[in-house]
Order: C-alpha cells, then structure tokens, then sequence
C-alpha cells in the first residue's frame, strides 16, 4: 500500500482529523502527498461525504500550526540542531535550496513555498526560524499563502471529482511553467528597474 493510498483511507474512516494530521505533519517536514489527499478531499466534498469549509479548515489550521512548529524548532534549536536532523533526513540539499530562494525571493518565498513550490516549504520554516525572521509578517506570509494552497487544492478536486490521478499529474507539470512565469517575471522586471536608474554623470 503505497502513502497515497494510506492517506485516502485515512481520510475515508477519520474524515477532517486525517486532513489536519496528515497536513500538519507533512507541513513540520515529513514527505506526505498532501496536495493529492487534499484533491481528493475536494472529491469527497462533490460527493456529499464531507463538508466543504470544515475540510478547508482543517487543511488550513493543519498546515499554519506545522509552519509554526518547524519556524519553532529552527528558532530554539539553532543552525546546529536543525543540521543533525537534516542530515539524518539526508535532506541537506532541499535545505540548501531553501536558503538560496529565501535570500533571492524574502518574505515573498515564503508565500510562494506554501503552494507554488511546496517541496521546500518546511525547510523555509526551519530557515525562517534560524535566521530569526520576524514572526508577525511569517506569520501573514504563512496565512495568506496556506489558506490559497487549500482552497486551491480542495476547490479544484471538487470540481473535477472524477479525475482526481489526473488533475494531480497536471497540476504537477503546471506548477513548474507557473514558476518559471514569475522568475521570468521577476527578471524582466529587475532589467527594467536596471534601466530606469539615471546614469552617473
């Protein structure tokens, strides 16, 4: 039985509490599908099994608290202790990554890793934590862009119920030209402030 399947029988027999669960400890660090069981939750939503705000709640208050408890433990425990539980992980290479896009992007990859590039989402909190980011605005960044992510997810699984493997599978190769937009974005934007600076006489 592999975690997706797992997942989606969690959810069939504890309903909401295995949303919370699930997202709260897949947003503290462990590798869960948790985009696809929210997709799935949304199916559950069209079918009349579950509601749809207590679902979106649940995938919320889940993932806020599990940012917080990461953002926790990278404040309290130091570069040191998070080092010894990355390397456990073997996962210094998304912890790399986490710091690089938080130098380049600031409080905005924050917002970002909640639902865009999700992967190094925990590893920003730790980073966040480390680097004694300022709570208030991790706190909005982190609200602002959980809230979108689950209804993002929950929405577009109720809509297309039927298609859930699917919807996943493309929303995966969406993801990454939706990246790439805004780094072009980003870019352009960066030659164009370049260009409007008046020359040195």
């Amino acid at each position: 039985m592999d975690l997706q399947e797992t997942l989606t029988n969690a959810l069939v027999n504890y309903g909401v509490v295995a949303v919370f669960l699930s997202v709260l400890v897949s947003a503290i660090g462990l590798p869960l599908p948790t985009s696809f069981l929210l997709l799935f939750a949304g199916s559950t939503v069209a079918n009349g099994d579950l509601q749809f705000l207590p679902v979106v709640a649940a995938g919320a208050a889940g993932a806020i608290i599990g940012d917080h408890i990461g953002y926790s433990i990278g404040w309290f425990g130091g570069r040191g202790f998070v080092m010894r539980i990355i390397h456990k992980l073997k996962a210094e290479s998304l912890l790399e990554k986490a710091e690089t896009t938080s130098l380049k992007w600031g409080g905005p990859s924050i917002f970002l890793s909640r639902w865009l590039i999700t992967a190094v989402g925990p590893y920003i909190n730790l980073t966040s934590g480390i680097t004694r980011y300022r709570l208030p605005p991790f706190s909005l960044w982190v609200v602002l862009g959980e809230v979108l992510w689950v209804l993002i997810y929950v929405g577009i699984g109720n809509i297309f119920s039927t298609s859930i493997a699917e919807i996943s599978d493309a929303l995966g190769d969406f993801t990454w030209v939706l990246l790439g937009l805004i780094v072009v974005c980003f870019l352009g934007y960066k030659v164009f402030q370049s260009t409007r600076r008046p020359k040195a006489t």
